[in-house]
């Protein structure tokens, strides 16, 4: 549905405004998954607790995808503004008291208060876009908040790096108070959204059952092969809980009155097509996004501190690619053999990237890096409007949540299977190696760390092919010029 505000204004400024706030939102929330990267020593030093540091990202993309099915449901429910207003809040409470924090512990908890903010404004910017843009224009909204997440995973390290060694590491934090009091006064000035009150009940059991499955999930990728072996009752035993907590949620989603993810929306062969292509394109994504900076590193020699601008041939693809697949699909008022031609490209990529050697040079990875990206960049954002575009009015927020819990998913399960294929590759004196220590490590250490990531990429390539071929299944749907 069009807002009042937006439909009366005769004018295409009130949108673009809308929109702006939504853009600085989503660029926040994804800034903060990885601007901790190259703080994380400084924070280290500063509060200690080198045991736990890994949960600096951890905690905050746990509560992040655990409450973005909530968030998604009560948005359908009680309408979106005070749901979106909220999540700004929350999330710029949650970076204030982690920039004042005095100990891990702290920072720890306050960032996971800070990903409850920011899972709400990764599902409601996205579902509001859904809200005050017709399907056609909602495509271009879609390539730019596509090209935005690339740039924030980009300039996420750069910004905190550059924060932490000229002024502080506490500063990664507060930066989001002013750019996010724009946002919050900008949305609430000028973003006007439907509201509903009819009665409802809250589904608490599904939400919990789901939160379950994407903490055990996330558990599992986290400590599997580091913290505890693969074959440990621990990570045995978080793999066991994830199914048997999904076959619960499953049954408990089926007779509940107003459930937290509606399985009805599986019946449309359009959603449950694109939500399982999300989750083999988000596998392929961090792959490339965890095995990528290794390589060139053993390759090129670069230092790990600048892991983030290794990635940058890939997230420019991405970005570009993007926002052009978003108008052109606006243009064309179809999305479906754009989404198959990027993923059929994406594979011919993985496969490429599968080829590189110690001898590859520079020019020749990012030219398969940009392919890579530029693939990616053509499906993502355009699965997220073929859900959108779905689902019905009523379900949107939810349909929305869905895609980022298939995010989710898909990540944490790529971790774990990527992972495994990495270590498998490995003899056992090249496991033992650390492979940070690059300058040391011996020339044939070096050639089996670089065989082993060439494997890992011969397994993303059909994953991504396998993608394309699902997504040829879709419904050739003609997006509408109005909602």
């Amino acid at each position: 549905m069009v807002s009042t505000i937006e439909r009366d204004a005769g004018t295409r400024r009130v949108p673009w405004l809308s929109m702006g706030s939504l853009l600085l939102c989503l660029f926040l929330a994804a800034v903060d998954q990885t601007v901790v990267a190259t703080a994380t020593p400084t924070i280290v030093g500063e509060l200690n607790g080198l045991e736990s540091v890994s949960w600096l990202v951890t905690a905050f993309s746990l509560t992040s995808g655990i409450v973005s099915p909530l968030y998604g449901k009560l948005s359908d429910m009680y309408g979106r503004r005070r749901l979106y207003l909220s999540a700004i809040v929350l999330f710029l409470l949650g970076s204030a008291l982690c920039g004042l924090a005095q100990t891990m512990g702290q920072l720890i908890a306050f960032r996971a208060f800070q990903g409850i903010g920011a899972g709400g404004l990764m599902v409601l910017t996205l579902a509001i876009s859904a809200d005050i843009a017709t399907p056609r224009e909602r495509a271009k909204f879609q390539g730019l908040f596509g090209a935005v997440i690339g740039v924030a995973a980009v300039v996420g390290p750069v910004i905190g790096g550059y924060l932490t060694e000229h002024i502080s590491w506490r500063w990664i934090f507060y930066i989001n108070l002013p750019l996010g009091a724009v946002a919050l006064a900008v949305a609430f000035a000028v973003l006007r959204l439907p509201r509903r009150t009819s009665p409802h009940r809250i589904d608490w059991l599904g939400a919990a059952l789901i939160s379950g499955v994407l903490t055990c999930l996330t558990l599992f990728a986290s400590w599997g092969g580091t913290t505890y072996a693969w074959s440990s009752p621990v990570v045995l035993g978080l793999g066991a809980g994830a199914v048997l907590l999904t076959v619960l949620f499953v049954l408990v989603e089926r007779r509940a009155e107003e459930p937290v993810l509606p399985l009805g929306l599986f019946r449309d062969r359009t959603f449950t097509i694109a939500t399982a292509a999300v989750v083999l394109m988000a596998t392929g994504l961090v792959g490339a996004a965890t095995f990528l900076p290794l390589f060139l590193q053993l390759a090129g020699g670069a230092s790990a501190s600048n892991s983030g601008l290794l990635l940058l041939p890939l997230m420019a693809g991405m970005i570009v690619a993007s926002a052009v697949a978003g108008r052109l699909v606006t243009r064309l008022g179809t999305y479906k053999w754009v989404v198959v031609s990027g993923a059929g490209l994406a594979a011919v990529a993985g496969f490429l990237l599968s080829t590189m050697g110690l001898g590859t040079g520079a020019v020749t990875s990012g030219v398969y890096m940009v392919l890579f990206g530029a693939g990616l960049g053509m499906v993502l954002q355009n699965l997220m409007l073929a859900v959108q575009v779905s689902a019905p009015a009523a379900d949107r927020g939810a349909a929305t949540s869905v895609v980022s819990f298939a995010r989710n998913v898909g990540a944490a399960v790529g971790v774990a299977v990527l992972g495994g294929v990495f270590s498998g590759r490995l003899g056992p004196g090249e496991a033992a190696v650390d492979p940070g220590s690059v300058g040391a490590m011996s020339e044939s250490a070096r050639l089996a760390f670089a065989d082993a990531i060439g494997g890992v990429f011969l397994w993303i390539a059909p994953i991504l092919l396998a993608g394309g071929v699902l997504l040829t299944c879709l419904r050739n749907v003609r997006l509408h010029r109005d909602t």
